[in-house]
Protein backbone atom coordinates (compact mmCIF):
# COMPACT_ATOMS: atom_id res chain seq x y z
CA UNK A 1 0.00 0.00 0.00
CA UNK A 2 2.96 2.57 0.98
CA UNK A 3 4.29 1.96 -2.59
CA UNK A 4 0.91 2.69 -4.48
CA UNK A 5 0.61 5.80 -2.12
CA UNK A 6 3.81 6.79 -3.05
CA UNK A 7 3.07 6.39 -7.01
CA UNK A 8 0.10 8.84 -6.95
CA UNK A 9 0.68 11.37 -4.16
CA UNK A 10 2.72 14.02 -6.78
CA UNK A 11 0.16 13.45 -9.59
CA UNK A 12 -2.78 13.27 -7.00
CA UNK A 13 -1.71 16.94 -5.88
CA UNK A 14 -1.17 17.92 -9.08
CA UNK A 15 -4.66 17.45 -10.07
CA UNK A 16 -6.02 18.51 -6.37
CA UNK A 17 -4.19 21.92 -6.78
CA UNK A 18 -5.25 22.49 -10.56
CA UNK A 19 -8.56 21.80 -9.03
CA UNK A 20 -8.61 24.14 -5.81
CA UNK A 21 -5.65 26.95 -6.39
CA UNK A 22 -4.77 26.54 -2.75
CA UNK A 23 -1.56 24.53 -1.92
CA UNK A 24 -3.17 23.89 1.38
CA UNK A 25 -6.39 22.81 0.31
CA UNK A 26 -4.84 20.35 -2.28
CA UNK A 27 -2.79 18.89 0.10
CA UNK A 28 -5.29 17.84 2.42
CA UNK A 29 -7.45 16.68 -0.08
CA UNK A 30 -4.74 14.57 -1.38
CA UNK A 31 -3.92 13.68 2.46
CA UNK A 32 -7.75 12.36 3.18
CA UNK A 33 -8.27 10.15 -0.07
CA UNK A 34 -4.92 8.63 0.86
CA UNK A 35 -6.90 8.06 4.02
CA UNK A 36 -9.83 7.15 3.51
CA UNK A 37 -8.25 4.56 0.39
CA UNK A 38 -6.26 2.95 3.48
CA UNK A 39 -9.00 2.41 5.64
CA UNK A 40 -12.11 1.22 3.64
CA UNK A 41 -10.14 -0.64 0.78
CA UNK A 42 -6.55 -1.62 1.87
CA UNK A 43 -7.96 -5.46 1.76
CA UNK A 44 -8.75 -4.65 -2.56
CA UNK A 45 -6.37 -6.10 -5.13
CA UNK A 46 -3.87 -3.70 -6.43
CA UNK A 47 -5.36 -3.35 -9.66
CA UNK A 48 -8.35 -1.83 -8.60
CA UNK A 49 -6.23 0.42 -6.06
CA UNK A 50 -5.22 3.08 -8.86
CA UNK A 51 -9.19 3.74 -9.84
CA UNK A 52 -10.71 3.63 -6.30
CA UNK A 53 -8.00 6.45 -5.18
CA UNK A 54 -8.85 8.59 -8.23
CA UNK A 55 -12.85 8.23 -7.58
CA UNK A 56 -12.11 8.69 -4.27
CA UNK A 57 -10.01 11.71 -4.92
CA UNK A 58 -12.72 13.54 -7.26
CA UNK A 59 -15.10 12.92 -4.52
CA UNK A 60 -13.37 14.91 -2.15
CA UNK A 61 -12.52 17.76 -5.05
CA UNK A 62 -16.14 17.68 -5.64
CA UNK A 63 -17.20 17.92 -2.10
CA UNK A 64 -14.75 20.96 -1.40
CA UNK A 65 -15.54 22.54 -4.04
CA UNK A 66 -19.57 22.39 -3.11
CA UNK A 67 -18.49 23.66 -0.14
CA UNK A 68 -15.78 27.13 -1.17
CA UNK A 69 -18.81 27.95 -3.24
CA UNK A 70 -21.17 27.85 -0.40
CA UNK A 71 -18.89 29.37 2.11
CA UNK A 72 -17.98 32.29 -1.02
CA UNK A 73 -21.68 32.80 -0.82
CA UNK A 74 -22.14 33.30 2.98
CA UNK A 75 -18.64 34.92 3.53
CA UNK A 76 -17.40 36.73 0.95
CA UNK A 77 -16.14 39.22 3.29
CA UNK A 78 -13.20 36.85 4.19
CA UNK A 79 -9.68 37.01 3.23
CA UNK A 80 -8.13 33.06 3.12
CA UNK A 81 -5.31 33.58 2.05
CA UNK A 82 -2.24 34.63 4.09
CA UNK A 83 0.42 34.83 1.67
CA UNK A 84 3.15 33.06 3.24
CA UNK A 85 5.59 31.40 1.00
CA UNK A 86 7.34 28.16 2.06
CA UNK A 87 10.72 29.00 3.17
CA UNK A 88 12.31 26.12 1.57
CA UNK A 89 11.10 26.68 -1.88
CA UNK A 90 13.38 29.25 -2.25
CA UNK A 91 16.58 26.83 -2.25
CA UNK A 92 17.89 25.95 -5.36
CA UNK A 93 17.69 22.15 -6.59
CA UNK A 94 21.38 20.86 -8.00
CA UNK A 95 19.17 18.86 -10.48
CA UNK A 96 17.55 21.26 -12.17
CA UNK A 97 18.09 21.74 -15.32
CA UNK A 98 19.99 25.71 -16.82
CA UNK A 99 18.13 28.93 -16.33
CA UNK A 100 16.89 28.87 -20.01
CA UNK A 101 15.69 25.64 -20.34
CA UNK A 102 14.01 25.72 -17.29
CA UNK A 103 12.43 29.26 -18.07
CA UNK A 104 10.98 27.39 -21.29
CA UNK A 105 9.28 24.81 -19.66
CA UNK A 106 7.85 26.54 -16.80
CA UNK A 107 6.57 29.25 -18.96
CA UNK A 108 4.94 26.10 -21.42
CA UNK A 109 3.53 24.84 -17.97
CA UNK A 110 1.97 27.79 -16.84
CA UNK A 111 0.11 28.02 -20.23
CA UNK A 112 -0.74 24.06 -19.44
CA UNK A 113 -2.24 25.02 -16.44
CA UNK A 114 -3.85 28.03 -17.13
CA UNK A 115 -5.65 26.34 -20.00
CA UNK A 116 -5.94 23.25 -18.11
CA UNK A 117 -7.75 25.67 -15.21
CA UNK A 118 -10.24 27.75 -17.47
CA UNK A 119 -11.87 23.76 -19.06
CA UNK A 120 -14.78 22.54 -17.34
CA UNK A 121 -14.20 20.82 -14.67
CA UNK A 122 -15.38 17.51 -16.03
CA UNK A 123 -13.24 17.98 -18.71
CA UNK A 124 -10.42 18.70 -16.68
CA UNK A 125 -10.55 15.57 -14.81
CA UNK A 126 -11.23 13.69 -18.09
CA UNK A 127 -7.69 14.95 -19.37
CA UNK A 128 -5.99 15.09 -16.43
CA UNK A 129 -7.15 10.85 -15.71
CA UNK A 130 -6.66 10.07 -19.07
CA UNK A 131 -3.61 11.05 -20.08
CA UNK A 132 -1.45 12.27 -17.24
CA UNK A 133 -2.23 8.97 -15.12
CA UNK A 134 -2.95 7.07 -17.78
CA UNK A 135 -6.19 5.38 -16.86
CA UNK A 136 -8.46 3.14 -19.31
CA UNK A 137 -11.79 4.83 -20.44
CA UNK A 138 -13.19 2.26 -18.29
CA UNK A 139 -11.58 3.34 -15.07
CA UNK A 140 -11.99 6.83 -15.82
CA UNK A 141 -15.67 6.27 -16.35
CA UNK A 142 -15.54 4.73 -12.99
CA UNK A 143 -13.36 7.21 -11.11
CA UNK A 144 -15.78 10.16 -12.88
CA UNK A 145 -19.25 8.51 -12.04
CA UNK A 146 -20.15 8.53 -15.48
CA UNK A 147 -20.63 6.41 -18.93
CA UNK A 148 -17.81 6.07 -21.04
CA UNK A 149 -18.93 7.72 -24.58
CA UNK A 150 -18.97 10.99 -21.62
CA UNK A 151 -15.69 10.14 -20.51
CA UNK A 152 -14.41 10.08 -24.73
CA UNK A 153 -16.34 13.47 -25.54
CA UNK A 154 -15.17 15.43 -22.61
CA UNK A 155 -11.41 13.90 -22.95
CA UNK A 156 -12.09 14.98 -26.97
CA UNK A 157 -13.21 18.46 -26.17
CA UNK A 158 -10.59 18.82 -23.83
CA UNK A 159 -7.91 18.29 -26.58
CA UNK A 160 -10.02 20.19 -28.76
CA UNK A 161 -9.83 23.19 -26.59
CA UNK A 162 -6.02 23.35 -25.60
CA UNK A 163 -5.28 22.45 -28.60
CA UNK A 164 -6.72 25.98 -29.72
CA UNK A 165 -5.01 27.55 -26.71
CA UNK A 166 -1.76 26.33 -26.58
CA UNK A 167 -1.37 25.43 -30.46
CA UNK A 168 -0.09 21.94 -32.31
CA UNK A 169 3.37 22.98 -31.24
CA UNK A 170 3.51 22.73 -27.98
CA UNK A 171 6.73 21.98 -26.65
Amino acid sequence: MDAFLKSVEKQAYRIALLATGQPEDALDLVQESMIRLVSKYAGKPEAELKALFYRILHNQIKDFQRKKSVRSRWFSWLNEGDGEEDPLQRFADPNEPGPEQRLKIDGAFNQLEEALGQLPFRQQQAFLLRCWEELSVVETARVMGCSEGSVKTHYSRALARLREKLGDHWP
